[in-house]
């Protein structure tokens, strides 16, 4: 059985990362509650009822569902109790009022607000108006007070027709529909029949199949037009109606075409007998006229009138009550969704990630055009380096602009031999100008989040940047290091706004217990310095993708990049890493990773290199560059390539370091089940390095997932986001509270 939830999984996440929002106006019917808890990772919810309404149902008709989905979903979803929303039913309203006038009606603005204070007609209103993009409804509403107010307030260029999805089980005969999928249209909305509307069904029904099935599943879709007798036949009620809408199909289809080449792949085929479309036995003994046998392998059923379509879905929907089946709405430019009354939470959930790959894929949309129920806040994330300051602005979650501000020898050598904080006024300047140039200023600026520098030892999280972390950095207690600007910069920049600046997740997170930090010798301590913005941020993507929370989930994150990071986090806590600032662990492109203690006292004090020789072969001269004298994993895999064995030795050295590291922090969870090995970092887009390692921690039996490169901009407004969005508070910087 063609597992379509899982596709449309698939190619919902090839689109961007903003999720549409998505309006349930029958929020408290538990079937479309369970289908929420499972659409939060593709969808934003908004449900038009408290939240302790929503939770009630939840406790009452859903403890079958998992707990910590549930808590996801709703955290990511917004509530809406009605009667608290007066300024929208007056804005829907006043919409409701005009556009009465505009059709020769009368209604009063009492009427109008009375009309739209409804669910379902004030979830319709949203989508009209670009508060919400999908509007989902039909499960406990008459087609009167939800499908028809929906039709006549959404439609777009076309007549709106409905086609009904079916991938049936494995027990149906595989050889009549191509993977057991068939499409069904129109199954709900057309009572009277025009042959200019059946060509348009007959087109739009195919079009439905090509978006929603990739073309290396059905390579053609192939559609019907049934009719209730033989071709040529005067009999039955459509005959002359499939004719003439058959002569209209090809002009049809080809402005279909032209609007997107993927529908040339599309075949239809006119006055079929239903019979023969349906039954493998019928076609043996039919013949079309031209062309000798018929050829079966139809995918779309397109039916003449809307009592054919609505008994094919139900027959086929009664005969296999497994099959997996949703009804997909077109003509209203992707923004509506029609339930039916006898659905199941499976068919909610199908229906609305049908939509929304739709939307995606073959929609104009990009993201909500109002962001009333989910607050698009605009955050500068900043993040400084040596001789370059990186700065993003992001609305929401969705990226406006990356850009690198490069700093040239000579505007940085009036700070030559003074600390590096004394460059933040300097750098703060060329981010106001740069914003300019985006047509943006500080007062389009929500808040700044930057990266955190090198400060006393804290908890992960979002810090509120104060007093006391601009004392520390500017003393530098713990170091130089450029991520020592960022908290300056963004202080400087939202000055007396009284906007908030924060930094996220720095380097000194230390959340290690003292079991990390002892050695065996008295005078050294194990220091707890790594890629905490990228480790942290990869692990609450893997619980975001896995809806639930970064302190749901036991994970070792290997970040791979000119370092290499090792880190247990423990449901919420970084609990162990290696110090990857000094060169600990594995060895990398440039640094010699942990090295056996007596050889290394021994080359320290042959004579042969200097303190200072030491310290670069230990960081920027050690590790491939060493061995191999390039720090380019390409390279690298070049020279495999063609035959270089000490390439190839040196690799499989690198890649079983870093495994072998992996499996030494399975003991950091105390005997709980790790749940993933996530492998992240510029050096996780080796395919090779990748699978090496895969294969040698296959034995720890939890798998691993690969989220190629860092993207610290959208970690640090992901922390930001976080705290305005009011999931998080900030923290305040009081490393010895």
């Amino acid at each position: 059985m063609f597992d379509i939830e899982g596709s449309l999984d698939a190619q919902i996440l090839e689109a961007p990362r903003h999720r549409p929002t998505v309006i349930f106006v029958e929020s408290v019917d538990p079937r479309v509650v369970e289908a929420a808890c499972h659409l939060a990772r593709f969808v934003r919810p908004v449900f038009l009822a408290p939240e302790p309404l929503i939770r009630g149902v939840v406790a009452g008709a859903l403890s079958h569902v998992d707990a910590n989905r549930v808590e996801f979903a709703l955290s990511e979803s917004a509530f809406l109790d009605l009667d608290e929303q007066p300024e929208l039913i007056e804005a829907f309203a006043s919409e409701r009022v005009q556009s009465s006038q505009e059709a020769g009606q009368k209604m009063t603005t009492r009427e109008a607000r009375r009309f739209v204070s409804s669910p379902a007609l004030f979830g319709i209103a949203a989508v009209q108006q670009g508060h919400a993009d999908i509007v989902v409804g039909g499960a406990t509403h008459e087609p009167k007070d939800f499908f028809r107010p929906m039709v006549k307030a959404l439609t777009r260029r076309y007549l709106p027709c409905e086609a009904g999805v079916f991938v049936l089980p494995d027990e149906h005969p595989d050889n009549i529909f191509p993977h057991n999928i068939v499409v069904f249209g129109d199954v709900g909305v057309n009572a009277t029949m025009t042959p200019e509307m059946l060509a348009h069904v007959a087109v739009g029904t195919c079009a439905v199949a090509r978006d929603l099935f990739p073309e290396d599943v059905l390579p053609e879709i192939r559609g019907a037009i049934v009719s209730y007798s033989h071709r040529g036949s005067d009999e039955g009620p459509s005959p002359e109606l499939v004719r003439r809408a058959a002569e209209l199909v090809p002009g049809t289809l080809a402005e279909r075409v032209r609007r997107g080449s993927r529908y040339a792949s599309i075949r239809i085929d006119a006055e079929v007998k239903m019979s023969v479309a349906l039954s493998e036995r019928s076609a043996m003994y039919y013949r079309v006229p031209g062309k000798g046998a018929w050829s079966g392998g139809t995918n779309v059923i397109i039916c003449p009138n809307l009592d054919m379509g609505n008994l094919l879905y139900h027959l086929y929907a009664t005969r296999y009550p497994t099959a997996k089946k949703f009804s997909v709405m077109f003509g209203l430019g992707f923004r509506g969704v029609d339930l039916a009354m006898d659905c199941t939470p499976e068919d909610v959930r199908l229906s609305v990630k049908a939509a929304v790959v739709r939307l995606h894929r073959f929609g104009e949309w990009r993201q909500t055009p109002k962001d009333t129920f989910f607050r698009r806040y605009r955050v500068l994330a900043v993040n400084p380096g040596s001789t370059s300051t990186k700065i993003a602005v992001y609305e929401g979650e969705q990226e406006s602009f990356t850009t690198e501000l490069q700093h040239s020898a000579g505007e940085l050598a009036p700070y030559e031999g003074n600390s590096i904080t004394e460059q933040f006024a300097f750098r703060k300047d060329v981010i106001l100008k740069s914003l300019v140039e985006h047509d943006l200023g500080l007062a389009d600026i929500d808040a700044v989040a930057a990266r955190g520098g090198l400060l006393r030892p804290i908890a992960h999280g979002t810090y509120g940047v104060g007093e006391q972390m601009l004392a520390d950095l500017r003393k530098g207690v713990m170091g130089e290091h450029a991520s020592n600007l960022g908290a300056l910069i963004a202080q400087e920049l939202v000055g007396e706004t009284g906007k908030p600046a924060f930094i996220v997740d720095p380097v000194v997170v230390d959340e290690a217990p003292e079991r990390v930090k002892i050695s065996g010798v008295k005078a050294i301590r194990r220091k707890v310095i790594s890629h905490a913005l990228n480790q942290i941020a990869t692990a609450r993507r893997y619980a975001e993708e896995n809806e639930t929370f970064y302190e749901k989930v036991n994970v070792i994150v290997a970040h791979m990049g000119g370092g290499i990071s090792i880190g247990a986090h423990k449901k919420g806590r970084y609990i162990d890493v290696n110090n990857a600032l000094d060169g600990e662990g594995p060895f990398t492109p440039q640094r010699s990773g942990s090295l056996p203690t007596g050889q290394l006292i021994e080359l320290c004090f042959s004579g042969k290199h200097t303190k200072e020789e030491l310290k670069k072969l230990n960081k920027g001269r050690g590790g491939l560059i060493d061995l191999l004298g390039t720090a380019d994993l390409r390279e690298v895999e070049r020279l495999i390539k063609t035959g270089d064995a000490d390439a190839a030795n040196v690799f499989e050295a690198m890649a079983y370091q870093i495994a072998k590291w992996i499996s030494s922090l399975v003991p950091a969870f105390d005997g709980e089940r790790v749940d993933r090995i996530l492998l992240t970092g510029g050096m996780a887009r080796s395919q090779m390095l990748v699978d090496a390692i895969s294969g040698l921690v296959a034995g720890l039996g939890c798998g691993v997932t690969v989220y190629p490169g860092e993207n610290e901009m959208f970690a640090l407004v992901k922390g930001a986001l976080r705290v305005l969005n009011r999931k998080e508070e900030a923290r305040d910087y009081n490393p010895e509270g």
